[in-house]
């Protein structure tokens, strides 16, 4: 086999082994992802806060500039941004490689700070004339947090949201709000 044939097989294999590691998994029936389990509730439940690049290797880049959030095993994710000249938090529901928007039916979500002083933050969903969203069929929600604009980082709780018939309870994150 020639170099220029066992460059070819090298990164075809590279390609290969990065489409396998990103492919969709199954759940196994697990509709319910979280950081803790429900009383009484015998289905497993995963730690949905693990950054992408660390559970599998990888990463995906955030469309509108924020940062990820993944939801499931995979299966979701949130962006957060924050808009600090409007005192907003913004926040995109997006599928698994942050590379589509994922419309939902929630009228709003909370995100609880962990720690400190509590604090909620309630994101509503929002409409967009652009792209046809409306409340209760969009990807795209906002939330007044103007003392976001105080503090270098934010650890966060998202309270509880449904995205396709799959619920996500306390799911743990850290935010930077301002860049410095």
């Amino acid at each position: 086999m020639n170099s220029k044939s066992r460059i070819t097989l090298l990164v075809l294999t590279v390609v290969a082994v990065s489409l396998a590691g990103c492919g969709k998994k199954q759940s196994g029936g697990v509709t319910t992802y979280g950081s803790k389990h429900t009383p009484g509730d015998a289905r497993p439940v995963t730690t949905a806060a693990v950054p992408a690049a660390a559970a599998t290797g990888h990463s995906h880049t955030a469309p509108n500039g924020g940062e990820l959030v993944e939801l499931g095993d995979h299966a979701f994710n949130l962006e957060l941004r924050y808009d600090a000249a409007r005192g907003r938090l913004r926040a995109w529901v997006l599928d698994g490689h942050a590379q589509n928007f994922v419309r939902v039916a929630m009228a709003s979500f909370d995100v609880q700070e962990d720690g400190g002083a509590r604090r909620v933050i309630t994101l509503h969903a929002t409409a967009n004339d652009l792209t046809g969203e409306v409340a209760g069929d969009t990807s795209y929600f906002e939330g007044d947090a103007p003392w976001l604009r105080e503090i270098k980082h934010f650890d966060g709780i998202l309270k509880a949201a449904r995205v396709r018939d799959v619920d996500f309870r306390d799911v743990k994150f850290h935010f930077h709000p301002v860049a410095y």
